[in-house]
Formats: C-alpha cells, sequence, structure tokens
C-alpha cells in the first residue's frame, strides 16, 4: 500500500540565471548568463519528492523518454525512493522547461515544451495501481488521464487532490472530478468571472462540497471548508529560486491532510515548506525535509 500515487508530469528542467529580466527594448535586451544548471523537475513529479522527503510512501506513473533527460529523472526519482515501477518509458525527447530565473529575486519564467508522443493516455491508468494509495494526486497537463485516475479512485473510496494550473475544456470536469482541488491563483477567476479571489471560491462552491484550495504566491494561500475561508500568509525568507514552490505546497498540503491536521494548520504546514522550498535552488532541489518544516513553522 502506497500514502500517495502521483499521475502527471514530469521535466528536465534547464535553468538559466540571470542578472534581470529580459525585456525587448533597453538594457535587458541582451542578458549574459549568469550560470545555467540541469536538474530533473515537474509538476507531479516534485509533489512526490516533497511527500517522499515528509516520511510517505510514494508511486508514479507517468511517462519519460528514452534519452539522457529520462535516466536523469528515473535516477533522481529512485534516489528520492518514489516506486517507478509503473513509470511508462516511451521513445523520444524527455519532456522539459527552460526555466529563465532573476537572480535578485529568485522569480523565475518557465518555458516548456514535450513531444505529443509521451502524452499520458488513459489506458496508462491501471485500476489495480490505484486501488493500492491511500491518496491520488493528478495534474493537468494530460487531463484525460487524470480524469480516468480521479474517477477509478473516486469509485474505489481513494481520495483525489489536483494541481490545475490552465483553464481548458476539461478543466470544469477535472475539477468535480476530484475531491480536494488545488488551484493555481489565476484560475478561480478564469472559471468564474468573478475576480474576487473569496467570490470566486465561493461560486466554486457552489458545484464542488470539498475542501477548495487557491496558491496565491507571494501572498500565501487560502482554503474554502465549508463556509469557512482560511488564509495563511506565506512566511518571509531570503528567495533563491521560486521553481517548484507550488508543487513543493502541494506535497506538504498532502502529507499534512493525510495526518488528519486541521485546515488551518494544513495550510500554515504548507505554506512554511513552500517557503523553505525558495531559498534553495532548483524545483526537486528546493524540497526541505520534515524536521525542516516542523522547526520553521511560526520561526520564519
Amino acid at each position: 500500500m502506497f500514502d500517495v500515487l502521483g499521475v502527471g508530469a514530469c521535466s528536465i528542467d534547464y535553468v538559466y540565471r540571470l542578472p534581470d529580466y529580459p525585456r525587448p527594448d533597453g538594457p535587458s535586451a541582451k542578458l549574459r548568463i549568469s550560470s545555467r544548471t540541469i536538474s530533473p523537475g515537474g509538476q507531479t513529479a516534485t509533489v512526490l519528492c516533497t511527500c517522499a522527503a515528509l516520511g510517505l510512501r510514494t508511486k508514479y506513473v507517468g511517462t519519460v523518454g528514452n534519452d539522457d533527460g529520462g535516466r536523469r529523472v528515473r535516477e533522481e526519482l529512485m534516489r528520492r525512493g518514489v516506486d517507478l515501477a509503473d513509470l511508462v518509458e516511451r521513445n523520444g525527447p524527455n519532456p522539459y522547461a527552460v526555466v529563465l530565473l532573476d537572480e535578485r529575486q529568485g522569480e523565475r519564467i518557465v518555458l516548456w515544451d514535450r513531444d505529443d508522443g509521451l502524452r499520458l493516455r488513459p489506458d496508462d491508468i491501471r485500476p489495480e495501481v490505484i486501488r493500492s494509495a491511500r491518496l491520488v494526486h493528478v495534474d493537468d497537463v494530460d487531463a484525460e488521464a487524470a480524469l480516468r485516475a480521479a474517477s477509478l479512485a473516486r469509485s474505489a473510496g481513494v481520495r483525489v487532490t489536483s494541481d490545475i494550473e490552465q483553464v481548458t475544456e476539461l478543466t470544469q470536469r477535472l475539477v468535480a472530478a476530484v475531491d480536494v482541488p488545488i488551484l493555481a491563483e489565476h484560475v478561480p477567476a478564469a472559471l468564474t468571472g468573478e475576480h474576487d479571489m473569496e467570490r470566486a471560491l465561493r461560486a466554486i462552491r457552489r458545484g464542488h462540497a470539498g475542501l477548495l484550495c487557491v496558491t496565491l504566491g507571494a501572498r500565501g494561500a487560502m482554503l474554502l471548508e465549508g463556509d469557512h475561508l482560511y488564509h495563511e500568509p506565506a512566511p518571509r525568507v531570503k528567495v533563491v529560486d521560486t521553481t517548484g514552490a507550488g508543487d513543493v505546497f502541494r506535497g506538504a498540503f498532502i502529507h499534512a491532510l493525510l495526518r488528519g491536521d486541521a485546515p488551518r494548520d494544513i495550510l500554515r504546514f504548507a505554506t512554511t515548506a513552500a517557503a523553505l522550498s525558495c531559498t534553495k535552488p532548483g524545483a526537486i532541489g528546493g524540497v526541505p525535509t520534515l524536521e525542516e518544516a516542523t522547526k520553521s513553522i511560526g520561526a520564519i
């Protein structure tokens, strides 16, 4: 039995540290790269590495390429204790991202691409694997596969969380299919037309009875439980790299949810872990340990 089964994306990240954000006009139109690194990342892969670092048993269902990037991702997930027995390897380059990182503030822009042949298909999801987990986490990169995983999980009585970062024709179905949608900041307004975050979450509440969460970057996160709204500000830290902070938030959220924490405590633990991840470079590289996250609650 696994604590968390993750269904979704991985990536090999090409991170370019820059002295400023590039702009088409003025002195930032041409910039010398301060440094360059290559490291594994991706939405669900980073969530699972976070869960594993916090002591949970994890399993990954997703696709990797058969190139050096895919090898790097496999080795990193294995090193961090993520089970890869249901990993799908396909012919082609691994999904990748180009991360432009402003070294002054730690903020980043992510540009990504993936060969269509590496799409995770619904028939890649085996029902018996879904039933082997206490919780299933899905992202929205391959929404049809995510919908199948969520449907199988709900039918088996397994809780489902989600990472939803984009709005497509399948997003409303995906929100409805999971127990705890965790949404990127721009998604609630795009789904509801409400630009006030509380009103947007309450509009989504009319069609969803579960916990509703939205990440707010430097402003923390909000969680709607029933009619009660919680807002947890982000702890103030010296930011090195914000890449993967939202994924670390989701992994820490899952840990606290499975631990049985109260809603306010779930948010506090998740925002603390996400803030800690911003103090280190890299997506998976920034994942904190359980001891680090626990000791830092209220201390940063």
